[in-house]
């Protein structure tokens, strides 16, 4: 662009007035033909949707499709909530069977009481677990079974935990012991057989020194298949369960805590085949998140180009008065041509493309990333019910809710620029997580059926 200055400097005495005259003209109503077209593309830049509609005919399409990915979004954390209930339900159930199953007089919610106060009790505990693992394949109603590592099945291991060397006289107030820890396991394959009698101290080579004990854990690991995921149309998991016994006896109080501890992994199935239309549903909800992930980045180009096409402006704004008014643009006045709600909107469409692909993964029996999928759907679903309460803006006809949430985003229009208004935007987020529901499911195992849109203003 020229500079006027340049321009009228140019005029040397040699030329004639009128020229020189014509050259200031010229270039002052340049000038004011450049202004006069920024001046109309930022107008046009900071209105919202519907006054671009009214003022050009421009169709409000990221407003459309924010509108229908917050249908599709919200569907889909649903869709997958129902299914991961289904996950954390089978987990919670079968560590209860495991603990009545293994621990002998096991009641539920006694898991902080639960205990013995004699040796007999420990031994009776202890065999008690070895004989029900044992003949697990004939008691347990479940479709649990022993682990195998090739064709041999997986042993349970009886290990105690003992001091190196200890001799402990209370009565004489006097001890001599070697605080190191010394391990000492004895292993048991599936296949002993009991021959209809129960295992104990007289065919068991086990004893325990109290006085040095420490802690004694049995470690056994099985498997089962959740088969409740069939009713629902979904292909079953297969789980390995890593089961964990410990008496803890550090405290040496006379009394031997006892907890049962499960890790489960899930795994997918090496070879399945179920009869039906189970494999026609996976395929549509495959579709549907198929779906989901082509409008998400449909979402993704238009805001990745409104950002673009908002930091071309920025630029040719600041060019402009650097040119003209020998003026700098403030830092705060440029990132107003920075929208933190399409910032906001990518981040959110990024999480969903990444939470859709591991879903259909985990639908196709490929990966079981049931936690990673969960949290990256939930805040990507949060995300997007914040994304759209910019565009409620641009409607008068809302509901008192909306309408407090749209007070705390007009006093924070640009959310890049108000980074240090922390506690109402935090406040606004807890008031509005719909997106944090499926977590909450995750951690929970439950559904708040009573939970609809209309409570939550939408």
């Amino acid at each position: 662009m020229e500079n006027p200055e340049v321009a009228v400097s140019s005029c040397s005495a040699h030329d004639d007035e009128n020229l020189c005259s014509y050259k200031r003209h010229s270039s002052v109503s340049q000038e004011a033909l450049l202004e006069d077209q920024l001046r109309r593309k930022l107008k046009f830049f900071f209105m919202n949707p519907c006054e671009k509609f009214w003022a050009r005919g421009r169709k409000p399409w990221k407003l459309g499709i924010q509108l229908l990915k917050i249908v599709m979004v919200t569907v889909q954390l649903v869709v997958f909530g129902l299914s991961n209930q289904m996950v954390v339900a089978f987990k919670e159930e079968n560590t209860v069977a495991f603990k009545h199953l293994f621990l002998k007089g096991y009641m539920d919610r006694m898991d902080d009481t639960y205990a013995v106060y004699t040796q007999t009790d420990v031994y009776d505990q202890i065999f008690f677990a070895i004989n029900q693992y044992l003949q697990l394949p004939n008691i347990s109603v479940g479709n649990h079974a022993y682990e195998k590592r090739g064709a041999e099945e997986t042993p349970l291991a009886v290990c105690q935990q003992f001091y190196k060397r200890g001799i402990i006289c209370p009565g004489n107030d006097t001890f001599d012991i070697d605080p190191e820890i010394v391990t000492d396991c004895l292993y048991i394959e599936p296949t002993t057989s009991l021959h209809n009698a129960t295992m104990g101290k007289h065919n068991l080579n086990f004893t325990l020194d109290f006085p040095r004990l420490v802690a004694v854990q049995l470690m056994f690991n099985l498997k089962a298949i959740n088969l409740q995921t069939v009713r629902h149309h979904e292909l079953p998991d297969c789980y390995d369960f890593t089961l964990r016994i410990v008496f803890d006896n550090k405290a040496h109080s006379g009394r031997i805590k006892i907890s049962l501890d499960n890790d489960i992994a899930i795994r997918e199935c090496k070879d399945w085949h179920v009869s039906g239309s189970i494999q026609k549903n996976t395929h549509y909800m495959m579709i549907f998140d198929a779906f989901v992930i082509l409008t998400c980045l449909t979402s993704l180009i238009l805001c990745t180009r409104s950002v673009i096409k908002g930091i071309w402006l920025q630029r040719e704004f600041v060019s402009f008065f650097l040119n003209y008014y020998k003026k700098e643009v403030s830092f705060n006045d440029q990132m107003e041509f920075v929208n933190g709600w399409y910032i906001l909107i990518i981040v959110s469409d990024v999480l969903t493309i990444v939470g859709s692909t591991l879903k259909m993964e985990i639908q196709a029996k490929s990966l079981t990333s049931y936690d990673v999928c969960s949290i990256l759907l939930g805040i990507s679903t949060m995300l997007v019910w914040l994304g759209v309460i910019r565009y409620l803006g641009f409607f008068q006809k809302y509901n008192v809710r909306i309408s407090w949430d749209l007070h705390i985003v007009a006093s924070h229009p640009n959310p890049a620029s108000s980074i240090t208004q922390c506690n109402e935007v935090l406040l606004l987020c807890c008031y509005d997580l719909p997106g944090l529901l499926l977590l909450w499911m995750d951690c929970t195992g439950t559904i708040p059926r009573e939970v609809s849109h209309s409570e939550h203003g939408f």
